[in-house]
């Protein structure tokens, strides 16, 4: 009996041992897999990280713009879009417009001048039909009453030059009209937007950031194009006045130069 337990004992003993040492290098074998496999999944997730953050660095001003643009409502942001563009394209007819109606003012007196000297009124009036632009309308009315008196062709040219000033400041009123709604359009959207996060509280019955963010983001960002449209447009509309106001002047001086021309014309004569 006590052989069968020494037997039995050491069977067990061995067999305990058979299993250490089994388990021992099963153990090494998968600590030097993980120190093989940690370098590689270490990368792995490394490169994982870094694409998952290079689309955020890769966001471009514009499609960052598209993004807010679309977050802040169909209706609002729609409209507002819509004044954007109207003004534009009256702020870019009236550039064009007023850049044609451009003339280079000294040249074109004195090609009438001596067209006048030379020619007479006929002559002159032909110079001025060949050029472009409102000093050259003007121009050509004063000329249309040189035969008849000065004080008719002062009259012909300061009356013509009200007429050419309006074909000067036409639709402009409306860039202006587009510059005030924009903001306000803004604006309102900011205000519907915070009643409707503030009905949201009421129905919860609970201050929860969560509640509100989704209505003040809107407010906030119709708000923002709002203002955005009206800055682009306001510089337009600064340009297209200076121009307006430099072309008036330059019609005044030609006015006031053409009477010279024909009062010293008649004296001539």
């Amino acid at each position: 009996m006590k052989r069968l337990f020494s037997i039995l004992a050491i069977a067990a003993v061995m067999t305990f041992g058979n299993l250490q040492a089994s388990t021992a290098p099963a153990q090494l074998l998968t600590a030097n897999v993980q120190l093989l496999i940690a370098p590689i999944t270490n990368t792995t997730t490394a490169q994982e990280e870094t694409v998952s953050e290079k689309p955020s660095e890769e966001i471009s001003f514009h499609q960052n713009l598209k993004k807010r643009f679309i977050q802040g409502g169909p209706v609002f942001m729609g409209i507002v879009l819509i004044c954007l563009i109207l003004g534009l394209a009256i702020a870019i007819e009236r550039i064009i417009f007023l850049n044609l109606s451009t003339t280079n003012t000294k040249k074109l007196q004195q090609n009438v001048e001596d067209a006048l000297s030379s020619g007479g009124v006929e002559a002159a009036k032909e110079v001025c039909r060949n050029t472009k632009g409102p000093v050259a309308s003007i121009y050509y009315q004063g000329l249309e009453r040189a035969d008849e008196s000065i004080d008719a062709a002062e009259k012909a040219v300061v009356a013509y030059g009200g007429v050419q000033m309006g074909q000067l400041e036409k639709n402009v009123s409306w860039v202006s009209l587009f510059i005030a709604l924009a903001p306000m359009l803004g604006f309102m959207g900011t205000v519907i937007g915070m009643i409707t996060a503030f009905d949201k509280i009421e129905a919860a019955d609970d201050m929860q950031p969560s509640l509100v963010a989704g209505g003040i983001k809107v407010a906030l960002l119709t708000t923002v194009f709002g203002l955005i449209v009206a800055i682009i447009l306001q510089i337009f509309y600064n340009y297209i006045v200076a121009k307006i106001d430099r072309i008036v002047n330059d019609m005044e001086d030609a006015s006031i130069a053409l009477i010279d021309i024909l009062v010293d014309y008649k004296r001539k004569k």
